[in-house]
């Protein structure tokens, strides 16, 4: 029988749904300036923190997306002047994406606007508290994807 005292209002599930939805708003409302989506900024951001060389397939990893969803994002990327995708030299069936000097340059005036916005509206040890619940939480949600899968195999 299901139990009728669950309300969606009630669940986390619901909760993180929307925060989610609201962080991306939030996001998007300050990189609009720049002509960048958070899917986006999120890949910039992965190209500017990392020291190594990152593929279409490194960077969906990390993103949890596929390649039939990141090609087009890259795409127009390029097509804006963010990231150039160049087949490797020495694996030519991986896609390498770079920075373009645009990217580069506009790094810390983006990294600015955002960090405006979340330390204006936002108490940075909440902040951290809550991302820390949040990220034992997906390492919870995904052990337990792993072994429900697993099982079933």
């Amino acid at each position: 029988m299901i139990n009728d005292k669950i309300k969606i209002a009630d669940q986390l599930c619901f909760a993180s749904y929307n925060v989610s939805r609201l962080f991306t708003r939030f996001y998007e409302n300050t990189l609009s300036q720049f002509n960048l989506t958070f899917t986006q900024y999120l890949v910039l951001s992965i190209l500017w923190e990392s020291e190594e060389d990152n593929t279409l397939q490194s960077i969906g990893q990390q993103l949890d997306l596929a390649s039939n969803t990141l090609t087009p994002l890259l795409k127009r990327m390029e097509d804006a002047g963010w990231i150039l995708r160049r087949r490797l030299d020495k694996d030519k069936r991986q896609l390498g994406v770079y920075l373009t000097n645009k990217a580069i340059r506009e790094r810390r005036h983006i990294s600015e606007e955002i960090s405006k916005c979340v330390s204006q509206n936002i108490d940075i040890e909440k902040y951290s508290a809550a991302k820390q619940v949040m990220e034992e939480l997906e390492d919870s949600l995904k052990t337990m994807l792993y072994e429900t899968s697993s099982t079933k195999i």
